[in-house]
């Protein structure tokens, strides 16, 4: 594109973007929808505006034969978006046939294997976090952001802050987790964070002001449990995620590891379900249970 062409672009973006802010698309919504707006004048060396029919088949045909198909979804969903809040205009749509979906089961692990990972990670801080995630049910995300607060000792729960679906819930503490937690911030003694990032002396930084507070990396937690994983001799695609199979081989009902995990219903008429005091009462008991049967050897502090 040319000097002017580029500086139409330019104006377009910044259109685009705000008119997504304003409809309260999330950061990473914005991200993709801005992106593929790029990537498609970048591939015509034109303005996106001035795209024909035939230029946006060609296009999706191209995603289709180099790009997964999520990509490929999302990039039609972002040129429709630009076409309907900037350009005002109706979208071209373009007939785009859905791969048949690979229906993949995901490796579950046992709990002896669960134990064996934990055992085996030689680094508290690791090990500490493989348990929380795997005796909360929570996900890598939902694991490095918790806070102090976010823990309560006396309920023996966790507040879990905007989880799956930018959703709050609380899950049940497991007394193993809530010891490991005690001994792994003991070592860093963060003011806020459980997971922190860096190195301590963490509260001279809090005191300072200077930066902000930051969690371990996700890339080292993920790149860890793939190490361990291998030197323990399993071969499966490892992830600490076994806890709902385990709970439900243990008799917690489907409702309560629903609840408990975040997860939207399968029924149209109760899209999402609170548990019972009675049934978290039960819960809370079937998972101490589980829990108390991993044999973890720690490592030193």
């Amino acid at each position: 594109m040319n000097a002017n062409e580029h500086a139409r672009f330019q104006a377009l973006h910044q259109r685009y973007l705000t008119e997504l802010t304003l409809r309260g698309k999330s950061p990473k919504t914005i991200d993709l929808y801005t992106r593929c707006l790029r990537q498609i004048s970048d591939y015509f060396e034109t303005c996106p505006d001035q795209l024909s029919t035939d230029q946006l088949r060609q296009y999706f045909m191209h995603l289709v034969e180099h790009r997964s198909w999520s990509l490929v979804k999302i990039a039609r969903n972002a040129l429709q978006s630009f076409y309907q809040y900037v350009l005002a205009k109706p979208w071209e749509y373009v007939p785009i046939v859905k791969p048949p979906k690979v229906q993949s089961l995901q490796d579950v692990l046992s709990l002896e294997e669960v134990g064996r990972l934990i055992s085996h990670t030689r680094k508290l801080s690791y090990q500490v976090y493989f348990l929380t995630t795997y005796s909360l049910g929570l996900r890598l995300s939902e694991s490095l952001n918790l806070t102090i607060a976010d823990v309560d000792s006396h309920l023996m729960r966790v507040h879990v802050r905007c989880g799956k679906g930018k959703k709050d819930r609380f899950v049940s503490l497991p007394l193993m987790t809530l010891k490991a937690l005690r001994r792994y911030w003991a070592t860093h003694r963060h003011p806020e964070l459980l997971f922190p990032g860096g190195q301590p002396p963490h509260e001279a930084v809090a005191a300072s002001g200077s930066g902000v507070s930051r969690v371990m990396p996700r890339e080292g937690v993920q790149k860890a449990i793939k190490l361990v994983a291998l030197e323990c001799g399993i071969r499966k695609r490892v992830h600490i995620h076994s806890f709902a199979t385990h709970l439900l081989e243990n008799g917690v009902n489907l409702r309560s590891i629903q609840t408990l995990l975040g997860h939207a219903s399968p029924v149209t008429t109760a899209r999402y379900t609170r548990m019972t005091h009675e049934a978290q009462q039960n819960s809370a008991l079937m998972i101490n249970a589980l829990v108390d049967r991993l044999q973890v050897d720690w490592v030193a502090s």
